[in-house]
Protein backbone atom coordinates (compact mmCIF):
# COMPACT_ATOMS: atom_id res chain seq x y z
CA UNK A 1 0.00 0.00 0.00
CA UNK A 2 2.55 1.88 0.97
CA UNK A 3 4.83 1.55 -2.29
CA UNK A 4 1.39 1.92 -4.24
CA UNK A 5 1.23 5.77 -2.80
CA UNK A 6 4.45 6.59 -2.86
CA UNK A 7 3.77 6.50 -6.97
CA UNK A 8 0.97 8.59 -6.91
CA UNK A 9 1.28 11.97 -8.31
CA UNK A 10 2.52 15.00 -6.30
CA UNK A 11 -1.15 16.12 -6.11
CA UNK A 12 -2.83 13.08 -5.30
CA UNK A 13 -0.28 12.45 -2.34
CA UNK A 14 -0.69 16.40 -1.34
CA UNK A 15 -4.97 15.24 -1.83
CA UNK A 16 -3.96 12.33 0.52
CA UNK A 17 -1.57 13.96 3.30
CA UNK A 18 -4.18 16.93 3.79
CA UNK A 19 -7.53 14.11 4.38
CA UNK A 20 -5.17 12.36 6.68
CA UNK A 21 -4.47 15.34 8.43
CA UNK A 22 -7.70 16.63 8.47
CA UNK A 23 -9.02 13.06 9.97
CA UNK A 24 -6.11 12.74 12.77
CA UNK A 25 -6.42 16.64 13.57
CA UNK A 26 -10.38 16.39 14.07
CA UNK A 27 -9.79 13.28 15.77
CA UNK A 28 -7.55 15.06 18.31
CA UNK A 29 -10.10 18.12 19.00
CA UNK A 30 -12.88 15.79 19.10
CA UNK A 31 -11.01 13.48 22.03
CA UNK A 32 -9.78 17.07 23.39
CA UNK A 33 -13.28 18.37 23.75
CA UNK A 34 -14.54 15.07 25.08
CA UNK A 35 -12.58 15.50 28.02
CA UNK A 36 -14.18 18.67 28.72
CA UNK A 37 -16.31 17.59 31.86
CA UNK A 38 -13.34 16.10 33.23
CA UNK A 39 -11.27 19.19 32.89
CA UNK A 40 -13.95 20.87 34.59
CA UNK A 41 -14.75 18.72 37.48
CA UNK A 42 -10.52 18.81 37.65
CA UNK A 43 -10.69 22.48 37.93
CA UNK A 44 -13.17 22.77 40.87
CA UNK A 45 -10.09 21.62 43.03
CA UNK A 46 -8.65 25.34 42.43
CA UNK A 47 -10.42 28.09 44.23
CA UNK A 48 -9.48 30.55 42.06
CA UNK A 49 -11.36 28.76 39.48
CA UNK A 50 -14.49 26.64 41.79
CA UNK A 51 -18.23 27.58 41.98
CA UNK A 52 -20.03 25.78 44.58
CA UNK A 53 -23.48 25.24 43.68
CA UNK A 54 -24.49 23.19 46.58
CA UNK A 55 -23.89 26.26 48.80
CA UNK A 56 -25.41 29.10 46.34
CA UNK A 57 -28.77 26.95 46.71
CA UNK A 58 -28.49 26.51 50.90
CA UNK A 59 -27.77 30.17 51.27
CA UNK A 60 -30.93 30.78 48.42
CA UNK A 61 -32.52 28.37 50.87
CA UNK A 62 -32.12 30.39 53.81
CA UNK A 63 -32.78 33.26 52.36
CA UNK A 64 -36.13 32.27 51.10
CA UNK A 65 -37.89 31.67 54.52
CA UNK A 66 -37.34 35.55 54.92
CA UNK A 67 -38.51 36.57 51.29
CA UNK A 68 -41.93 37.33 50.61
CA UNK A 69 -42.76 36.60 47.09
CA UNK A 70 -44.86 39.30 45.26
CA UNK A 71 -48.08 38.08 42.85
CA UNK A 72 -47.17 39.18 39.08
CA UNK A 73 -49.50 39.19 36.59
CA UNK A 74 -46.98 39.52 34.23
CA UNK A 75 -47.02 43.72 33.78
CA UNK A 76 -43.88 46.10 34.04
CA UNK A 77 -45.46 47.97 36.98
CA UNK A 78 -45.88 44.85 38.95
CA UNK A 79 -42.62 43.13 37.42
CA UNK A 80 -40.35 46.42 38.93
CA UNK A 81 -42.17 45.69 42.60
CA UNK A 82 -41.55 42.37 42.18
CA UNK A 83 -37.79 42.86 41.55
CA UNK A 84 -37.78 45.15 44.68
CA UNK A 85 -39.82 42.86 47.11
CA UNK A 86 -37.12 39.86 46.38
CA UNK A 87 -33.88 42.14 45.54
CA UNK A 88 -31.98 40.76 48.68
CA UNK A 89 -32.76 37.36 47.28
CA UNK A 90 -31.24 38.04 44.37
CA UNK A 91 -28.39 39.79 45.78
CA UNK A 92 -27.08 36.49 46.30
CA UNK A 93 -25.92 35.75 42.74
CA UNK A 94 -22.73 36.73 41.79
CA UNK A 95 -21.51 38.11 38.66
CA UNK A 96 -21.93 35.07 36.06
CA UNK A 97 -24.92 33.85 38.10
CA UNK A 98 -28.56 34.74 36.94
CA UNK A 99 -31.70 33.73 39.21
CA UNK A 100 -35.32 34.11 38.15
CA UNK A 101 -38.19 32.76 39.88
CA UNK A 102 -41.51 31.65 38.23
CA UNK A 103 -44.92 30.94 40.07
CA UNK A 104 -45.50 26.95 40.46
CA UNK A 105 -49.18 27.58 40.58
CA UNK A 106 -49.58 29.66 37.46
CA UNK A 107 -45.79 29.36 36.32
CA UNK A 108 -46.05 32.92 35.26
CA UNK A 109 -42.27 34.74 35.42
CA UNK A 110 -42.38 36.76 38.79
CA UNK A 111 -38.84 38.19 38.76
CA UNK A 112 -35.13 38.07 38.53
CA UNK A 113 -31.76 39.36 37.71
CA UNK A 114 -29.29 37.91 34.79
CA UNK A 115 -25.53 37.68 35.54
CA UNK A 116 -23.55 41.10 35.53
CA UNK A 117 -21.04 40.07 33.15
CA UNK A 118 -23.21 40.08 30.28
CA UNK A 119 -23.70 44.37 31.00
CA UNK A 120 -19.91 44.37 29.66
CA UNK A 121 -19.86 44.48 26.02
CA UNK A 122 -15.83 42.68 25.45
CA UNK A 123 -16.80 39.93 28.02
CA UNK A 124 -20.75 39.65 26.46
CA UNK A 125 -19.25 39.11 22.56
CA UNK A 126 -16.87 36.34 23.40
CA UNK A 127 -19.44 34.82 25.60
CA UNK A 128 -22.04 35.13 22.82
CA UNK A 129 -19.75 33.45 20.02
CA UNK A 130 -18.47 30.98 22.37
CA UNK A 131 -21.94 29.97 23.26
CA UNK A 132 -22.68 29.37 19.86
CA UNK A 133 -19.30 27.81 18.56
CA UNK A 134 -19.54 25.17 21.73
CA UNK A 135 -23.58 24.41 21.84
CA UNK A 136 -23.79 26.56 25.27
CA UNK A 137 -21.36 24.19 27.04
CA UNK A 138 -20.86 27.51 28.73
CA UNK A 139 -23.72 27.50 30.47
CA UNK A 140 -24.92 25.35 33.47
CA UNK A 141 -29.09 25.13 34.59
CA UNK A 142 -30.27 24.40 37.78
CA UNK A 143 -33.66 24.58 39.05
CA UNK A 144 -35.55 23.72 42.51
CA UNK A 145 -38.42 24.60 44.07
CA UNK A 146 -37.97 26.65 47.41
CA UNK A 147 -40.70 27.56 50.30
CA UNK A 148 -40.79 31.60 50.41
CA UNK A 149 -42.26 33.03 53.86
CA UNK A 150 -45.87 33.55 51.88
CA UNK A 151 -45.68 31.22 49.20
CA UNK A 152 -43.91 28.00 47.36
CA UNK A 153 -42.10 29.18 43.89
CA UNK A 154 -39.56 27.53 41.30
CA UNK A 155 -35.93 28.94 41.65
CA UNK A 156 -34.14 28.82 38.20
CA UNK A 157 -30.15 29.32 37.83
CA UNK A 158 -27.91 29.42 35.23
CA UNK A 159 -24.51 29.70 36.23
CA UNK A 160 -21.37 30.80 33.47
CA UNK A 161 -19.04 29.78 35.55
CA UNK A 162 -18.23 27.00 33.32
CA UNK A 163 -17.06 29.57 30.73
CA UNK A 164 -14.42 30.69 32.21
CA UNK A 165 -12.83 26.93 31.52
CA UNK A 166 -14.83 25.49 28.46
CA UNK A 167 -14.32 28.45 26.27
CA UNK A 168 -10.43 28.79 26.79
CA UNK A 169 -9.93 25.17 26.76
CA UNK A 170 -11.97 24.73 23.38
CA UNK A 171 -9.81 27.19 21.45
CA UNK A 172 -6.74 24.89 23.17
CA UNK A 173 -8.44 22.10 21.80
CA UNK A 174 -8.62 23.74 18.25
CA UNK A 175 -5.38 25.12 18.32
CA UNK A 176 -4.08 21.41 19.10
CA UNK A 177 -6.45 19.53 16.52
CA UNK A 178 -5.23 22.44 13.93
CA UNK A 179 -1.35 22.16 14.41
CA UNK A 180 -1.48 18.32 14.02
CA UNK A 181 -3.11 19.07 10.38
CA UNK A 182 -0.73 21.28 9.99
CA UNK A 183 2.37 19.31 11.03
CA UNK A 184 0.69 15.90 8.92
CA UNK A 185 0.92 18.72 5.75
CA UNK A 186 3.65 20.70 6.53
CA UNK A 187 5.84 17.10 6.71
CA UNK A 188 4.71 16.21 3.96
CA UNK A 189 6.02 19.51 2.22
CA UNK A 190 8.86 19.54 4.10
CA UNK A 191 9.81 16.08 2.47
CA UNK A 192 9.32 17.44 -1.06
CA UNK A 193 11.13 20.47 -0.57
CA UNK A 194 14.59 18.23 1.35
CA UNK A 195 14.41 16.40 -2.26
CA UNK A 196 14.15 19.42 -4.19
CA UNK A 197 16.98 20.86 -2.12
CA UNK A 198 18.72 17.35 -2.68
CA UNK A 199 17.81 17.67 -6.63
CA UNK A 200 19.67 21.39 -6.64
CA UNK A 201 22.42 20.43 -4.91
CA UNK A 202 22.92 17.61 -7.13
CA UNK A 203 22.34 19.54 -10.19
CA UNK A 204 25.19 22.35 -8.66
CA UNK A 205 27.90 19.44 -8.22
CA UNK A 206 26.76 18.54 -11.74
CA UNK A 207 27.44 21.97 -13.20
CA UNK A 208 30.62 22.23 -11.10
CA UNK A 209 31.98 19.58 -13.07
CA UNK A 210 31.28 16.31 -10.49
CA UNK A 211 29.82 13.71 -12.50
CA UNK A 212 31.12 11.14 -10.35
CA UNK A 213 28.84 11.22 -7.38
CA UNK A 214 25.36 9.58 -7.39
CA UNK A 215 22.00 11.32 -7.63
CA UNK A 216 20.01 10.35 -4.39
CA UNK A 217 16.63 9.17 -4.88
CA UNK A 218 13.33 10.71 -3.97
CA UNK A 219 11.04 8.29 -4.77
CA UNK A 220 8.49 7.52 -7.46
CA UNK A 221 6.71 10.14 -7.82
CA UNK A 222 7.31 13.23 -10.64
CA UNK A 223 10.56 14.48 -7.88
CA UNK A 224 11.81 11.00 -7.89
CA UNK A 225 11.38 10.08 -11.78
CA UNK A 226 13.43 13.76 -12.40
CA UNK A 227 15.97 12.35 -10.24
CA UNK A 228 16.56 9.05 -11.77
CA UNK A 229 16.13 10.83 -15.12
CA UNK A 230 18.87 13.13 -13.40
CA UNK A 231 21.31 10.42 -12.30
CA UNK A 232 20.96 8.72 -16.37
CA UNK A 233 21.81 12.11 -17.53
CA UNK A 234 25.24 12.33 -15.38
CA UNK A 235 26.29 9.22 -16.43
CA UNK A 236 25.41 9.38 -20.14
CA UNK A 237 27.79 12.86 -19.79
CA UNK A 238 30.00 10.86 -17.91
CA UNK A 239 30.84 7.59 -20.49
CA UNK A 240 30.64 10.71 -23.55
CA UNK A 241 33.02 12.84 -21.31
CA UNK A 242 35.09 9.85 -20.98
CA UNK A 243 34.79 8.49 -24.45
CA UNK A 244 35.90 11.87 -25.49
CA UNK A 245 39.22 11.91 -23.69
CA UNK A 246 39.64 8.40 -24.96
CA UNK A 247 38.95 9.04 -28.72
CA UNK A 248 41.26 12.16 -28.58
CA UNK A 249 43.84 10.42 -26.81
CA UNK A 250 43.45 7.72 -29.57
CA UNK A 251 43.26 10.40 -32.30
CA UNK A 252 46.59 11.63 -30.63
CA UNK A 253 48.38 8.89 -30.63
CA UNK A 254 46.87 7.73 -34.03
CA UNK A 255 48.99 11.11 -35.25
CA UNK A 256 52.01 10.60 -33.52
CA UNK A 257 52.14 6.58 -34.63
CA UNK A 258 51.31 7.50 -38.38
CA UNK A 259 53.69 10.44 -38.11
CA UNK A 260 56.40 8.26 -37.15
CA UNK A 261 55.01 5.57 -39.67
CA UNK A 262 54.55 7.39 -42.70
CA UNK A 263 57.92 9.13 -42.02
CA UNK A 264 59.75 5.38 -42.92
CA UNK A 265 58.45 4.48 -46.00
CA UNK A 266 58.35 8.01 -47.42
CA UNK A 267 61.98 8.29 -47.15
CA UNK A 268 62.46 5.10 -48.38
CA UNK A 269 59.89 5.75 -51.63
CA UNK A 270 61.65 9.50 -52.30
CA UNK A 271 65.26 7.52 -52.39
CA UNK A 272 63.98 4.79 -54.67
CA UNK A 273 62.40 7.00 -56.93
CA UNK A 274 65.42 9.71 -56.61
CA UNK A 275 67.47 6.48 -57.99
CA UNK A 276 64.74 5.90 -60.55
CA UNK A 277 65.51 9.48 -61.91
CA UNK A 278 68.77 10.02 -62.24
CA UNK A 279 69.25 7.08 -64.06
CA UNK A 280 72.43 5.58 -62.19
CA UNK A 281 71.13 2.38 -61.41
CA UNK A 282 71.49 -1.16 -63.14
CA UNK A 283 68.71 -1.85 -65.90
CA UNK A 284 68.49 -4.97 -64.57
CA UNK A 285 67.17 -3.23 -60.50
CA UNK A 286 65.34 -0.80 -62.24
CA UNK A 287 62.01 -3.43 -62.18
CA UNK A 288 62.88 -4.33 -58.59
CA UNK A 289 63.06 -0.50 -57.62
CA UNK A 290 59.70 -0.20 -58.78
CA UNK A 291 58.36 -3.30 -57.49
CA UNK A 292 59.82 -1.64 -53.90
CA UNK A 293 57.69 1.31 -54.53
CA UNK A 294 54.10 -0.16 -55.26
CA UNK A 295 54.88 -1.63 -52.01
CA UNK A 296 55.84 1.09 -49.96
CA UNK A 297 53.07 2.98 -51.49
CA UNK A 298 51.03 -0.11 -50.79
CA UNK A 299 51.88 0.60 -46.86
CA UNK A 300 51.05 4.06 -47.00
CA UNK A 301 47.53 3.84 -48.72
CA UNK A 302 47.05 1.51 -45.88
CA UNK A 303 48.43 3.57 -42.97
CA UNK A 304 46.01 6.36 -44.77
CA UNK A 305 42.55 4.26 -44.72
CA UNK A 306 43.35 3.13 -40.90
CA UNK A 307 43.66 6.84 -40.05
CA UNK A 308 40.48 7.85 -41.82
CA UNK A 309 38.60 4.87 -40.36
CA UNK A 310 39.18 6.06 -36.95
CA UNK A 311 38.72 9.56 -37.76
CA UNK A 312 35.37 8.17 -38.69
CA UNK A 313 34.44 6.05 -35.94
CA UNK A 314 35.58 8.33 -33.37
CA UNK A 315 34.32 11.67 -35.34
CA UNK A 316 30.50 12.88 -35.23
CA UNK A 317 30.68 15.33 -37.74
CA UNK A 318 30.16 13.59 -40.89
CA UNK A 319 26.71 14.13 -42.59
CA UNK A 320 25.26 12.26 -45.82
CA UNK A 321 23.45 13.60 -48.25
CA UNK A 322 20.50 10.73 -48.92
CA UNK A 323 19.74 9.96 -52.56
CA UNK A 324 17.18 7.50 -53.98
CA UNK A 325 18.99 4.99 -56.05
CA UNK A 326 17.87 1.90 -57.12
CA UNK A 327 18.67 -1.40 -56.24
CA UNK A 328 20.27 -2.68 -59.17
CA UNK A 329 22.71 0.36 -58.97
CA UNK A 330 24.34 -0.67 -55.63
CA UNK A 331 24.32 -4.58 -56.55
CA UNK A 332 26.55 -2.46 -59.46
CA UNK A 333 28.74 -1.62 -56.90
CA UNK A 334 29.03 -5.00 -55.29
CA UNK A 335 29.50 -6.61 -58.71
CA UNK A 336 32.55 -4.45 -59.54
CA UNK A 337 34.36 -5.34 -55.88
CA UNK A 338 33.43 -8.58 -56.72
CA UNK A 339 35.45 -8.26 -60.02
CA UNK A 340 38.39 -6.75 -58.42
CA UNK A 341 38.69 -9.84 -55.70
CA UNK A 342 38.56 -11.92 -58.31
CA UNK A 343 41.17 -10.77 -60.34
CA UNK A 344 43.11 -10.48 -57.06
CA UNK A 345 42.69 -14.77 -56.98
CA UNK A 346 39.02 -15.90 -54.93
CA UNK A 347 36.59 -17.68 -56.08
CA UNK A 348 33.59 -15.25 -55.51
CA UNK A 349 30.23 -16.53 -55.81
CA UNK A 350 27.45 -13.65 -55.95
CA UNK A 351 23.72 -14.72 -55.65
CA UNK A 352 21.25 -11.86 -56.62
CA UNK A 353 17.20 -12.18 -56.13
CA UNK A 354 17.09 -8.36 -55.75
CA UNK A 355 15.75 -6.84 -58.95
CA UNK A 356 12.75 -4.16 -58.31
CA UNK A 357 13.28 -1.03 -55.39
CA UNK A 358 15.19 1.70 -54.31
CA UNK A 359 17.14 2.79 -50.72
CA UNK A 360 17.56 6.50 -49.55
CA UNK A 361 21.50 6.44 -49.70
CA UNK A 362 25.01 8.47 -49.62
CA UNK A 363 26.26 6.74 -52.80
CA UNK A 364 29.92 8.09 -52.18
CA UNK A 365 29.33 6.31 -48.28
CA UNK A 366 27.66 3.56 -49.75
CA UNK A 367 30.63 2.50 -51.93
CA UNK A 368 33.16 2.95 -48.95
CA UNK A 369 31.11 0.68 -46.89
CA UNK A 370 31.57 -2.01 -49.87
CA UNK A 371 35.71 -0.66 -50.32
CA UNK A 372 35.70 -1.39 -46.47
CA UNK A 373 33.96 -5.02 -46.47
CA UNK A 374 35.98 -6.12 -49.63
CA UNK A 375 39.33 -5.04 -48.25
CA UNK A 376 38.46 -6.73 -45.28
CA UNK A 377 37.68 -10.36 -47.55
CA UNK A 378 41.46 -9.14 -49.27
CA UNK A 379 43.69 -9.14 -46.18
CA UNK A 380 42.13 -11.47 -43.79
CA UNK A 381 40.41 -14.25 -46.48
CA UNK A 382 41.35 -17.82 -47.58
CA UNK A 383 41.63 -17.92 -51.20
CA UNK A 384 41.63 -21.89 -51.29
CA UNK A 385 37.61 -21.54 -50.27
CA UNK A 386 34.86 -19.68 -51.89
CA UNK A 387 33.61 -15.99 -51.33
CA UNK A 388 30.10 -16.01 -51.00
CA UNK A 389 28.04 -13.12 -51.37
CA UNK A 390 23.98 -13.10 -51.32
CA UNK A 391 21.84 -10.40 -52.26
CA UNK A 392 18.40 -9.96 -51.79
CA UNK A 393 15.10 -8.17 -50.44
CA UNK A 394 13.77 -9.65 -47.24
CA UNK A 395 11.12 -7.63 -45.50
CA UNK A 396 11.02 -4.38 -47.24
CA UNK A 397 14.71 -4.34 -46.65
CA UNK A 398 17.65 -4.70 -48.67
CA UNK A 399 19.58 -7.64 -47.57
CA UNK A 400 23.44 -8.01 -48.40
CA UNK A 401 25.11 -11.03 -46.91
CA UNK A 402 29.31 -11.99 -47.20
CA UNK A 403 30.51 -14.65 -46.44
CA UNK A 404 34.33 -15.83 -46.58
CA UNK A 405 36.96 -18.20 -44.61
CA UNK A 406 39.72 -17.10 -42.61
CA UNK A 407 43.05 -17.58 -43.80
CA UNK A 408 45.04 -19.73 -41.43
CA UNK A 409 48.02 -17.57 -40.89
CA UNK A 410 45.58 -14.85 -39.54
CA UNK A 411 43.14 -16.88 -37.84
CA UNK A 412 43.93 -15.92 -33.96
CA UNK A 413 45.64 -12.26 -34.65
CA UNK A 414 43.31 -9.98 -32.55
CA UNK A 415 42.84 -6.98 -34.39
CA UNK A 416 41.29 -3.43 -33.49
CA UNK A 417 38.05 -3.90 -35.82
CA UNK A 418 38.19 -0.12 -36.86
CA UNK A 419 37.28 -1.23 -40.30
CA UNK A 420 34.28 -2.77 -39.20
CA UNK A 421 33.36 -0.56 -36.18
CA UNK A 422 33.42 2.53 -39.59
CA UNK A 423 31.24 0.04 -41.59
CA UNK A 424 28.75 0.03 -38.62
CA UNK A 425 28.38 3.99 -38.38
CA UNK A 426 28.19 4.10 -41.95
CA UNK A 427 25.61 1.37 -42.16
CA UNK A 428 23.50 2.93 -39.12
CA UNK A 429 23.95 5.78 -40.65
CA UNK A 430 21.48 5.11 -42.73
CA UNK A 431 19.20 3.80 -40.53
CA UNK A 432 20.15 0.22 -41.34
CA UNK A 433 21.61 -2.96 -39.25
CA UNK A 434 24.93 -4.28 -39.39
CA UNK A 435 26.09 -7.72 -38.19
CA UNK A 436 29.25 -9.82 -37.40
CA UNK A 437 29.29 -13.41 -37.00
CA UNK A 438 32.65 -15.22 -36.58
CA UNK A 439 32.94 -18.92 -35.62
CA UNK A 440 34.84 -22.12 -36.52
CA UNK A 441 37.05 -20.10 -39.43
CA UNK A 442 34.40 -18.87 -41.38
CA UNK A 443 33.15 -15.01 -41.12
CA UNK A 444 29.87 -13.27 -42.29
CA UNK A 445 28.80 -9.86 -42.17
CA UNK A 446 25.42 -8.76 -42.91
CA UNK A 447 24.33 -5.20 -44.25
CA UNK A 448 20.27 -4.10 -44.24
CA UNK A 449 19.11 -1.32 -45.50
CA UNK A 450 15.64 -0.14 -45.55
CA UNK A 451 13.93 0.35 -48.82
CA UNK A 452 12.58 3.76 -49.89
CA UNK A 453 9.15 3.96 -49.60
CA UNK A 454 7.77 7.41 -49.57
Amino acid sequence: MIKAIKRWKIRNQLLAAIVLGGILGFSVFGFLWFQEPNVWRFCQRFPVLSWDSGALFQALKEKAKETVVPDADGSQEDGEDAFAAVKDFLDLRDEYTSIYLYSTETGLYIAGAYASMMDEILERGIFDIGYRVTGGSGEMYFSQVMQFKNCEAEVVVFSYHRSKIAYPYFLISAALGILVFLAVVLHFISRKMRSITRLKDAILRMAEGDLQQVVPSCGEDEIGILAHELDQLRITLDENIQQEAQSRRANQDLITVMSHDLRTPLTILNGYLEILKLGRNDPKMQEEYLERCLRKTADIKEMTDKMFEYALVFEDREQIHPARLDVNTVRSFLEEHCDFIRLAGFDVRFCSTASMGTVMADAAILKRVFTNLFSNILKYGDKKQAVTVQYSIERDMLRIVFFNAIRQDQAGVESNRIGLRSVEKMVTMHHGSFYVLEEDGTFMVKVMLPLYTG
